[in-house]
Formats: structure tokens, sequence, C-alpha cells
């Protein structure tokens, strides 16, 4: 049994509850989503990548040396082979972050190897135009918007995974209002849990961003820093 992967690699950790962390990466390929503003296309988009064995990938995963590993996409939830993946990485000793929209969830997951469920609930700031030139036959803008967000497949996971987190990719202050309306739909959090990150494949400009600033302090929410983008800029493999 083999997955598509798009990348593996080694780096620290640039966003949420861990950042900073020393950490191993494997993106999988594939999404059932089209962000309008994604910033890994060669996985969603445009999914490329290498087939993979979870054996494989998981002796890849023990080489590193590393005690932290991140799966990601595109959108892993979708893929069969993830219950798998995650059991072995866990048997490694690894402690496992799963990146995903919050669209999918599958009853055998209950029980799924994951010490951090990060979801990133899309807002309507992600939706592509009609005639976004990615998308010729005019598609993706009404199959993205039916299915970013799922505030019964957002609840189930809140409820499974004891550690979580949500991060709202935001692009103007009026994202808050959305973004109160599906908290409001959810239960289990404490603001804690959410971030607010601001859009973009740049580090923010000094002031451009005092409105998210200001939401997490009137919320009790956490200001979600890229720190890779600071760190290595917007490239592959970091």
């Amino acid at each position: 049994m083999s997955v598509l992967v798009s990348e593996i690699f080694s780096s620290i950790q640039g966003e949420g509850k861990l950042t900073g962390v020393p950490s191993w990466f494997v993106r999988l390929s594939g999404c059932n989503l089209r962000c309008t503003w994604c910033d890994t296309p060669y996985a969603s988009w445009n999914p490329e990548g290498t087939k993979y064995t979870v054996a494989d990938l998981v002796q890849i995963a023990k080489e590193t040396g590393l005690s932290h590993a991140v799966v990601t996409g595109g959108e892993p939830m979708i893929f069969k082979e993830l219950p798998e993946l995650c059991a072995e990485l866990r048997s490694i000793g690894m402690h496992i972050t799963i990146e995903t929209a919050g669209t999918v969830f599958s009853e055998n997951w209950q029980s799924l190897a994951c010490d951090l469920m990060s979801i990133s609930p899309k807002l309507a700031n992600s939706t592509p135009a009609k005639d976004d030139t990615r998308d010729p036959l005019g598609v993706w803008h009404d199959k993205h918007e039916a299915r970013r967000l799922d505030l019964g497949v957002l609840n189930r996971l809140i409820a499974s995974f004891a550690d979580r987190q949500l991060k709202f990719v935001v692009a103007g202050e009026q994202d808050l209002v959305e973004i109160r309306s599906v908290l409001d739909g959810m239960s289990g959090l404490v603001p804690s849990d959410v971030m607010l990150m601001p859009e973009g494949t740049q580090t923010p400009s000094p002031g451009s961003t005092d409105w998210i600033v200001r939401a997490c302090l009137d919320n009790g929410w956490r200001y979600c820093n890229r720190l890779h983008i600071d760190l290595f800029g917007d490239r592959r493999g970091t």
C-alpha cells in the first residue's frame, strides 16, 4: 500500500502551539478543496509527488532522530493510509500533529494516533473566483464553497482529540464576523485553542496586523505567526 507524497523534510515548526519545535514533515499530495491563496498548490491545485509505502515513510522519519512528526497536505484526512501511517509513527515514539481543514471525518478515526489535531477551518476568503485561471472549467468555486465548512465534522474532531488548535487564515477585519459565527456553532473549545494567522507568504509589514492583535486581546485568542516564512522565506522544504 502506497501514498502520494509531494515532499518530505525536516524543519522548525512554524505555526501553532508547537512553533519552534524541530519536526519531521510529510506532505501528502491531494486535497478536496482549492483555496484561492493556497501556498502549497503542488499538493492541491496540481497534486504531484512520489509514491511511498508507509514502511518507507516511517523509516525515513526514524532516521532523522526527531521526536515530532507533522502529517500535512493537501488534506491528509482523505487518505485511507493515514491511520496506519500515524500508528506506525506513534510506535517509534513520535509526537504526531495532523494538519487538516476539518471537512472530513471517519468513525475509524476516533482512535487515530494524533497528539495535536491542528484544524484550519476555511473562511469565505478562501473560495476561488469563478474565473480563476487555474480552473478552466469553472467548477471549483462551487465545490469549494460547498465543502469548506462543516460544523458537524469540526465538532466531532474537537470531541475526539484532547489537544487541538483552530487556525483561521484571515485577510481582513470582515473575517472576524465569520469566525465568531463559526465559533458560536462549536462546543468544547477554550479561547486559547483559537488562533488567527494573517494570509500571505511574506512577513507582515509593521502595523498591518494591528487589527488581528486587537482581536486576540479582546477575545483571548492567540496570534499565529509563520515562523518558517521569517526564517526561510516562501520556499518548499521549510
